[in-house]
């Protein structure tokens, strides 16, 4: 199995957390996002991710090698072919509550936060590098806030999203702490989050999957 991915894409760092939870060995191949003016866009890793974004997954399936993109998809894909540690809960509703949290982060923070956006907002529009970090930190203090809110009052909610044991959602929700953290968003009035952050901190497969531990880190 091998992960075509960052080490500072949060995208990439979702399915990290996903494979070490589930204990699965996997290669992992740094696409440097930055250098050479994004090895994301290079022919040879367009061919293997049409879209130009990390990560990509590669994994052999019923004697068939396949190759899989997009952070939610994989991590799906990976539940359903390597059951054991499920990341999503048996009852519907549950999974529903997991999905409904990572689509926060994956579909209404992240998305206008990534790098090729504030790349046009810096190069294109030419804003300034404080107006660009001044709309990274209100949308993801933003949503952060509303995520927030439904952690709090779901009783659901225990040392991480769903209960005490790590799962769907956490992949989601730690990488995009981190990133608001390097971004310096205020994250003050949020302890719920910061609550599952630190319990984030202490586990091994999150611990292992943190961009400082990647063997591709700057």
């Amino acid at each position: 199995m091998k992960l075509y991915g960052y080490f500072r894409s949060s995208a990439s760092y979702r399915v990290r957390i996903a494979l070490n939870l589930k204990g699965l060995d996997y290669e992992q191949v740094a696409i440097h996002l930055v250098k050479n003016g994004g090895e994301q866009l290079t022919p040879a890793y367009r061919a293997l991710n049409p879209d130009g974004l990390v990560p990509a997954l590669q994994d052999e399936l019923d004697g068939e090698s396949v190759t899989l993109t997009q952070s939610m998809a994989i991590i799906e894909y990976l539940d359903e072919v390597y059951p054991e540690v499920a990341l999503l809960p048996s009852g519907a509703l549950d999974r529903a509550h997991v999905r409904s949290l990572a689509l926060s982060i994956a579909c209404e923070i992240h998305p206008v936060n990534n790098l090729r956006v504030l790349k046009y907002l810096s190069g294109t529009l030419q804003v300034s590098d404080e107006q660009k970090n001044a709309w990274y930190r209100h949308w993801c203090e933003t949503g952060l806030a509303v995520l927030e809110q439904k952690l709090a009052a779901d009783h659901r909610t225990g040392r991480f999203c769903l209960g005490d044991t790590p799962g769907f959602a956490d992949c989601f929700l730690i990488p995009q702490i981190a990133n608001a953290q390097r971004f310096n968003c205020d994250l003050s009035s949020m302890p719920t989050i910061m609550r599952i952050h630190q319990a984030s901190n202490e586990h091994p497969a999150f611990i292992k999957a943190a961009p400082a531990n990647q063997p591709d880190v700057e």
